[in-house]
């Protein structure tokens, strides 16, 4: 029964942990249950970056119950000190008996110390329980603090011929009205908003999140600094930055001396005359940027996948025929050369909203 009762209080802090999902960055999801003779007598969850951790809440709602109780916790407890002090000594001196962890920290600063010192309190640990669930509601924070990259989704709404926009550049609207709602319910998830120049020069969208009043950062890839510094993004509901190559002497135009008084201005490498996606994505890993949804347009998402840069896709497919050799492909960029080339797709799950339907996917070998 204690594998059944484990498995039954980790669902419990799993579901804790995603009460905050999309406002604890760069920090992870972590939820807290303490238990007592079959008893839940304290819960807890992290609820944003630089406030107290989950097993924290869980032990101090608990009080003098925590003695000789178990602590079930979605991630390995730190040991380090950050914005708060480390969480195991908290542990210890409480009495917990036992702790059960979803996951290990991939944190190298934490990555088994916490868990250690646990043990060497004479505290029994139990490790692993749902940890596929764990680790999937901490995808992003996985792959950014592991590997100093965001997490990165390209979402496309395209038609069932895979085209984003007419031969003229009209593009509204491919999707649905229930699609595009569920698109903007997304939105507060992530850190950041990436789209092309060529998005904002067609569509001058806002960028903002309908039904939220958290708003992502606004990245807009405009390697020559064309961005019209009347456009939308410019509205005041979140910062934007402006991802370009680093100007030379004679090249410091109007538009641009006008756009760094409105704009984060990020310089990176080139690449074949153009922005180099993984110096950008490096660089705006750096300012704590740790998830990104890309909206647009097909130049810039092919870019992505020809360095093997996206981990996840959305794919908003409606039941529309664009046609025309000249229409907007959802996925532009070199492309492959050869069939068994081809990007491949796991995890994948259907939705419908409406008559769309949205193909949600991880890419293989990349997550």
């Amino acid at each position: 029964m204690t594998k059944v009762n484990d498995q039954y209080y980790m669902r419990l802090a799993l579901k804790l942990a995603l009460k905050a999902k999309g406002k604890t960055s760069p920090n992870p999801l972590v939820g807290a249950v303490v238990v007592k003779n079959g008893l839940i007598v304290g819960k807890g969850f992290h609820h944003q970056a630089g406030l107290r951790h989950a097993e924290i809440y869980a032990l101090e709602e608990a009080g003098l119950k925590a003695k000789q109780a178990t602590l079930y916790l979605t991630l390995e407890p730190c040991m380090h000190f950050g914005r708060t002090p480390p969480c195991t000594n908290k542990i210890i001196q409480s009495g917990i008996k036992r702790v059960v962890i979803g996951m290990i920290d991939p944190n190298p600063l934490n990555n088994g110390k916490g868990l250690n010192i646990l043990k060497e309190n004479n505290i029994k640990v139990t490790l692993g329980v749902l940890e596929d669930q764990a680790r999937k509601i901490n995808e992003t924070f996985i792959k950014f603090i592991t590997t100093r990259m965001p997490f990165v989704t390209v979402k496309v709404a395209q038609s069932l011929d895979g085209r984003i926009a007419t031969y003229t550049g009209d593009s509204k609207w491919v999707s649905s009205d229930k699609s595009r709602a569920y698109n903007h319910r997304m939105r507060k998830y992530y850190d950041a908003i990436m789209v092309g120049v060529n998005t904002v020069l067609r569509d001058d969208p806002h960028l903002d999140a309908w039904f939220s009043q958290k708003h992502p950062l606004k990245v807009v890839v405009d390697s020559n600094l064309s961005t019209p510094a009347k456009s939308n993004i410019f509205s005041k509901k979140s910062p934007v930055i402006l991802v370009t190559l680093a100007s030379r002497p004679g090249q410091e135009t109007e538009n641009r001396k006008t756009l760094i008084q409105q704009a984060k201005i990020l310089e990176v490498k080139e690449k074949s005359g153009q922005v180099n996606m993984r110096d950008a994505l490096k660089k705006l890993a750096a300012l704590g940027i740790t998830n990104i949804i890309v909206e647009g347009g097909g130049t810039l998402i092919g870019s992505l996948f020809d360095e093997k840069l996206v981990d996840k896709i959305l794919f908003f497919i409606s039941p529309k025929i664009i046609g025309g050799k000249d229409a907007i492909g959802a996925v532009m960029g070199k492309g492959i050369s050869r069939m068994d080339q081809a990007i491949k797709l796991e995890g994948m799950k259907l939705k419908h909203f409406g008559e769309d339907l949205l193909i949600e996917a991880y890419i293989k070998n990349n997550v």
